[in-house]
C-alpha cells in the first residue's frame, strides 16, 4: 500500500509541474521556448546598419563579457554606464542587439534541455510504478520468492531515490531561464537608460 501511494505521489508531482501547452514540460514556469527583442528592449528598432554595428569587435567584445553570468549585474551596469557616454543609440541599440543574440540560443537550448529533462523523468516515473507492480505482484505469489522481492524492493528504492534527487535538481534547472530572462531584462534597462 505505502508503494502505492508513494507511486501514485510521484506521478502527481510530475504532473503538477507540468505546462498546460506541452504536457512534458516539468516545470511551474510557462514554457516558452524563443525570447524575441521586443520583449526585452523598449528602445529603437534596430535596423541592419545597427545589426551590422552589433557585430563589430568593440561591441562584440563587450556583449560577450556582459553576458556572462559570473560577472555581477551591478559591475555589468557600471561598464554599460561607461560605454553609454560615448555612444549614440545606434550604438547602444547594436549592444543590446549583441547581447540577447548571445543570450537567446544558449537559453533556448536550456529549454530543449529541461524538456529532456522532464522527459527522462516521466519515463523514470513510468519505471517506479511498474516496480511497484511487480513488488506487489511478488508479495501476493501463494509461495512468495523472499529473495526476488528483496532485489524487487531494492531496484524501487534505488528509482525513487533517483526519481526524488532529480526532482529536488528541477528547482534549480527550471529557474536558470529565467535567471537569463532577468539579467537580460536589467542590462535592456541599463543600456535604455543611456539613449540620448
Amino acid at each position: 500500500m505505502k508503494y502505492l501511494l508513494l507511486g501514485m505521489a510521484l506521478l502527481a508531482g510530475a504532473a503538477q509541474a507540468q505546462d498546460h501547452a506541452d504536457p512534458d514540460w516539468p516545470c511551474v514556469q510557462r514554457k516558452q521556448p524563443h525570447l524575441s527583442l521586443g520583449q526585452m528592449w523598449s528602445g529603437p528598432a534596430p535596423d541592419e546598419a545597427v545589426q551590422a554595428l552589433a557585430q563589430s569587435p568593440e561591441i562584440a567584445a563587450l556583449a560577450d563579457r556582459l553576458e556572462q553570468r559570473r560577472l555581477p549585474v551591478a559591475e555589468a551596469e557600471a561598464e554599460i554606464a561607461a560605454f553609454a557616454q560615448g555612444a549614440d543609440n545606434a550604438r547602444l541599440t547594436a549592444l543590446m542587439v549583441a547581447i540577447f543574440d548571445r543570450v537567446e540560443p544558449d537559453r533556448s537550448a536550456l529549454i530543449e534541455g529541461i524538456a529532456r529533462y522532464g522527459h527522462k523523468q516521466v519515463a523514470l516515473a513510468a519505471r517506479i510504478e511498474d516496480d511497484r507492480h511487480k513488488m506487489a505482484a511478488l508479495e501476493a505469489a501463494a509461495t512468495p520468492d523472499f529473495d526476488a522481492i528483496d532485489a524487487q524492493e531494492e531496484q524501487l528504492d534505488w528509482n525513487t531515490r533517483i526519481f526524488q534527487d532529480r526532482q529536488q535538481a528541477l528547482t534549480y534547472v527550471c529557474e536558470t531561464p529565467v535567471l537569463l530572462e532577468q539579467r537580460v531584462f536589467a542590462l535592456a534597462r541599463a543600456i535604455a537608460a543611456g539613449l540620448k
